[in-house]
């Protein structure tokens, strides 16, 4: 696994690969980053469930201003520390390592809100509309945000959004992983 584009460009990242952290596949990283490069300068990111770090890390790379990073994972916490000091992007992050429940509600309580949010639960979990749910009544998210879901089961993830105040503005199929594209109602 390796940033893909900007200043950390072809940097190799450590990754654990388990059932319960898998790495984005590099042809799902590059296809999410064409969709939203022009979000990504000067953003605030938060990258939920964020395994090894890569999205986080990818969008610093390419122009983000800070990323938040949440995972419960010690290990897998170490591991976004070693990738992020690896690639000098420290000074740009914040690490959280928590359930993503308290995650949300200590960023609520400090009032952040992000321009891009990354969901990418554990397969089978069922937890990407309720995490959603939860970023939109801490209202994490800015006016003009986006959600990015990464799930492997897109049918039940979009029969669950429909009872929520977002629209699904794009989605993409990558062999078994799926991207939702979200941002919010009127």
């Amino acid at each position: 696994m390796r940033v893909i584009s900007g200043s950390a460009r072809g940097t190799k990242l450590k990754s654990i690969e388990d059932i319960a952290t898998r790495p984005t596949l590099d042809r799902v990283k590059e296809s999410l980053f064409n969709i939203i490069q022009n979000k990504i300068e000067d953003s605030i990111v938060l990258d939920l469930f964020a395994g090894s770090g890569a999205i986080g890390i990818e969008c610093i790379s390419r122009g983000c201003k800070q990323a938040y990073f949440c995972e419960k994972s010690k290990l897998a916490l170490e591991m976004v520390q070693q990738n992020l000091e690896k690639t000098k992007f420290t000074n740009k992050s914040v690490l959280f390592e928590k359930d993503y429940e308290k995650c949300i509600k200590e960023l609520s309580n400090q009032k952040k809100y992000f321009d891009i949010i990354y969901i990418d639960p554990p397969y089978g979990e069922n937890i990407a509309v309720k995490a959603t749910q939860q970023i939109l009544t801490n209202n994490l998210l800015k006016d003009d945000g986006i959600i990015i879901i990464e799930t492997d089961d897109k049918a039940r993830e979009l029969k669950q959004l429909e009872a929520l105040n977002v629209n699904v503005y794009d989605l993409r199929k990558y062999g078994r992983v799926s991207l939702i594209f979200l941002n919010r109602k009127g």
